[in-house]
C-alpha cells in the first residue's frame, strides 16, 4: 500500500466576536541567589521535564536577566510547575500573559 502523506494544515488567524479563549498563563522563575545551579537545573527538570542541558540554559537565564518564562499554557499547568519550582524555596510567579 503506497504510504499517504497529509496535506499541511492552514492555520488561520481568528479575529472579530467568536467565542473568546482565555489567554494563556506563565510561570516566571525568578533570581534569588540563594540555590545553586545544580539545584534550579534539578527542580527544572522535575518542573517541566526539560534536558539537563535545557535547565542549564534557562538557569543562567535567570542568573543573567533576573528571570525567565519556564512554562506558557493553561492556568493549571502554570501553576502545577510553580509549584514544584517553589517547593525547594524557588522564587516563582505565575502570571496571565
Amino acid at each position: 500500500m503506497p504510504e499517504r502523506t497529509l496535506p499541511t494544515p492552514e492555520v488561520e488567524e481568528v479575529t472579530g466576536t467568536e467565542t473568546e479563549v482565555a489567554p494563556p498563563w506563565m510561570t516566571v522563575l525568578h533570581n534569588c541567589d540563594c540555590h545553586t545551579f545544580e539545584q534550579v537545573v534539578k527542580q527544572l527538570q522535575k518542573a517541566i521535564a526539560c534536558s539537563e542541558s535545557k535547565g542549564w540554559e534557562i538557569a543562567w537565564q535567570v542568573h543573567n536577566t533576573g528571570k525567565a518564562v519556564v512554562k506558557i499554557g493553561p492556568e493549571k499547568e502554570c501553576v502545577r510547575v510553580g509549584n514544584i519550582l517553589a517547593a525547594i524555596g524557588l522564587v516563582v510567579t505565575v502570571v496571565q500573559s
